[in-house]
């Protein structure tokens, strides 16, 4: 046989049988009727010959090449370009509704180890890009919420393996994630199991923080020794909120766990497409979650610290109260002048709060995010020749020829190639706009005026907002 793709056809079939059953030299099977049972060429039941036959999800893929065109020297430069600015903002554009959320968080991150987490659909292997998104997830968690904290758990050979304690240290859960990469996932996973004990780390959590646990869960069962329902019932007395990334498909018992969990809302359950839309679903829960309780939504007072740094030079070597190690540096506690290594950390010793002023700082974003900034069309692009912030020069605007604009390439999702803040109606670049949305979380136009800040006023309008927990 020549070909070892292609099939065995019978002599008496007719030429429309042929080619419904021809194979190309792809791989592929061409796109014509398909021989269905009694003799019928439609798919599916269909009575209607070729004319409404359903379509297959793999005949209406979406290449991401199929939409690029030339520009006028020949290139897909500007194509390209624009496609990774519409990326950008895509990523930025959420709602920016101030809502109240609890900023002080305490979550848990389960990772599978089992034996489903060896597949190689995710590149390169699921266990290795988990490992490496959760190492991520862990610096970003920290950059978005330093005053919280965080622990990680296992799940491997039917049990739960304590991978991290609950700590508000980033450095000590990157170090015990890069040990697991020697490792080699293996057994069943225990959905039960990991949930009791993460139910047993959050129990002592404080009322004026939020209690989580993020799964990343890659298996289609779970091993588990007895009713997780009756988990799933103390998950809910406890207040304790649960969130799952798949990787295979969909499991029944993940979704009803999310969706008892968060009252009724299943959309903390998703499943990861591909190896980005596995990366955007992780770190979407940075963000901290909205209080919907009306035992959380009532403001409290916590007692916090903020503790001077004592300087290591011309002093004697002391134990820390946190780790009983010998260091020369530390901070003290203000209320017992214990020491600890780092912060934010909570005093061994008298159990006060201790964290720094630009942690407080750091949180307050959440609280009043930033607002998206609009696109400027070509008719109020004359306002600006370059970016505000960084003055990286803007294209220029196009002559108009007879009433109506030339064509010009439509660079991402502005065909100015500019973003304007509706209150300080400055114009930024798509650079700026990542950064100030990302990273600074303050409009640089906004913060440099001397009349003082529109979003200022905004934040001042809404104090009554401003609680923690």
């Amino acid at each position: 046989m020549s070909d070892s793709d292609g099939e065995y056809v019978a002599d008496d079939l007719s030429d429309d049988d042929i080619r419904a059953h021809q194979v190309s030299r792809h791989g592929t099977r061409s796109t014509g009727p398909v021989r269905g049972p009694a003799g019928s060429s439609t798919r599916g039941g269909d009575t209607n010959a070729g004319t409404s036959r359903r379509r297959a999800a793999w005949e209406d893929i979406q290449r991401s090449w199929d939409t690029v065109v030339e520009g006028a020297d020949g290139s897909i430069n500007s194509a390209v370009e624009g496609l990774r600015e519409a990326g950008k903002r895509k990523r930025l554009l959420r709602d920016t509704t101030p809502l109240q959320r609890g900023i002080i968080r305490h979550l848990i991150l389960i990772l599978d180890l089992s034996f489903a987490m060896i597949e190689k659909d995710l590149r390169p292997t699921r266990y290795l890009l988990t490992i490496r998104y959760a190492s991520e997830f862990v610096t970003e968690y920290f950059e978005q919420n330093p005053i919280s904290q965080l622990g990680i758990i296992g799940m491997r050979d039917g049990l739960a393996v304590r991978i991290s304690d609950m700590s508000g240290n980033p450095t000590e859960h990157i170090e015990k994630l890069k040990k697991l990469r020697d490792q080699q996932p293996q057994g069943n996973p225990s959905l039960q199991n990991a949930l009791e004990m993460s139910r047993a780390a959050l129990f002592h959590a404080p009322s004026h923080g939020t209690r989580e646990i993020l799964i990343i869960y890659g298996a289609l069962l779970s091993s588990d020794p007895g009713d997780i329902n009756e988990t799933i019932a103390a998950l809910i007395t406890d207040r304790i909120r649960v969130s799952v990334v798949g990787l295979a498909g969909e499991v029944f018992i993940c979704s009803e766990l999310c969706k008892r969990t968060n009252a009724g809302n299943d959309s903390s359950y998703s499943v990861a497409l591909n190896e980005q839309h596995f990366r955007e679903l992780v770190m979407a829960l940075c963000t901290p979650p909205v209080t919907r309780t009306k035992k959380q939504s009532q403001s409290s007072l916590l007692m916090m610290g903020f503790p001077s740094r004592t300087s290591g030079a011309g002093k004697a070597m002391s134990f820390c109260a946190c780790h009983s190690k010998l260091t020369r540096g530390g901070y003290l506690c203000s209320r017992c002048e214990s020491k600890v290594c780092s912060l934010p950390a909570e005093c061994p010793a008298c159990g006060l709060t201790l964290i720094l002023s630009t942690h407080l700082a750091r949180s307050y974003h959440h609280l009043f995010p930033l607002n998206n900034w609009v696109e400027v069309p070509w008719s109020e692009a004359k306002k600006s020749k370059a970016c505000f912030a960084c003055l990286t020069p803007f294209p220029e605007v196009p002559v108009k020829l007879n009433g109506s604009h030339t064509d010009v390439e439509i660079k991402g999702n502005s065909e100015s190639g500019r973003y304007a803040c509706q209150s300080c109606s400055n114009h930024f670049c798509v650079d700026c706009d990542v950064m100030a949305h990302e990273t600074v979380h303050n409009c640089p136009g906004c913060q440099s005026d001397v009349r003082g800040s529109i979003s200022q006023q905004d934040h001042a309008a809404n104090s009554d907002a401003m609680v923690i927990g």
